[in-house]
């Protein structure tokens, strides 16, 4: 458990919370302690989907603007990896994940949202990559995870405006998956991810690789990903549950092995 991070896990839901008042900026400590949990939560069995939360006010406004103006170039160019590196974490955890979006998600805020499977937005939240107007462009996959996501030309509006979006505007253009009233944010992703919870942990495992590693390949590529991946889970246990529940007509009670 780190100092602004924590992991809390309820019925094999780990929930990421951020904790850093008053805005949750995300200096090189929250950075670091973000990767520390993502592998954490990625690691550990019990754990079958994750919520990445900021609290009842905000999600996260950003990186600590103060800490990163003192840096030249030569110190961003190093940080910069372990700025990318950390945020990886999350996008590898092989597990469902969801993000918990109250308040603001902004700059690195919102590209961490972006690391995670879905997003699940309050009705007053606040989107966006406001960057530009700081003079600099998104550096934790702001400019390769949002055109991914919602397409090239909505991104480059919000990364060349750094206008930010809400939650009604961000729902219609597929940055967020749900918009639910600010008080059941929380609630409402953990009711999302026990709908994960009691899958087959090493298919979903799978599914998720496979979607996300193809799209970063042709076809082709893909393809022989997804086979490889659909073959392998022949071998695990939850396979044969699966298919016996599905000839005898019952409910499978998946083990994740």
């Amino acid at each position: 458990m780190g100092e602004f991070v924590r992991v809390e896990t309820v019925d094999q839901i780990a929930t990421i919370r951020l904790d850093r008042p008053k805005m949750n900026a995300l200096n090189a400590q929250v950075q670091r302690e973000i990767g520390e949990a993502a592998r954490e939560v990625d690691a550990d069995p019990g754990v079958r989907a994750v919520v990445v939360y900021g609290g009842e006010r905000v999600f996260s406004a950003g990186a600590d603007i103060k800490e990163m103006a003192g840096m030249s170039y030569a110190d961003m160019s190093l940080h910069s990896r372990t700025l990318q590196d950390c945020f990886t974490a999350v996008a590898r955890i092989g597990k469902p994940v969801i993000a918990a979006i109250t308040g603001y998600a902004l700059g690195g805020g919102c590209e961490l949202a972006l690391c995670a499977d879905f997003r699940l937005a309050g009705e007053s939240a606040k989107l966006g990559q406001p960057e530009i107007q700081l003079g600099i462009i998104p550096g934790a996959g702001g400019t390769q995870r949002l055109p991914r996501l919602i397409g090239p030309a909505r991104a480059k509006d919000l990364i060349f405006s750094g206008r930010h979006v809400t939650a009604a505007e961000a729902l219609a253009i597929g940055l967020v998956d749900r918009v639910v009233p600010d008080a059941e944010v929380h609630k409402a992703a953990l009711e999302w991810a026990a709908t994960f919870a009691g899958g087959p942990a090493m298919a979903l495992r799978a599914a998720k690789q496979a979607v996300d590693r193809g799209l970063e390949a042709d076809l082709d590529t893909g393809l022989e990903i997804e086979r490889l991946h659909f073959s392998g889970l022949f071998a695990t246990d939850d396979a044969k549950i699966g298919m016996t529940a599905f000839a005898e007509k019952s409910k499978p009670t998946f083990t994740g092995r």
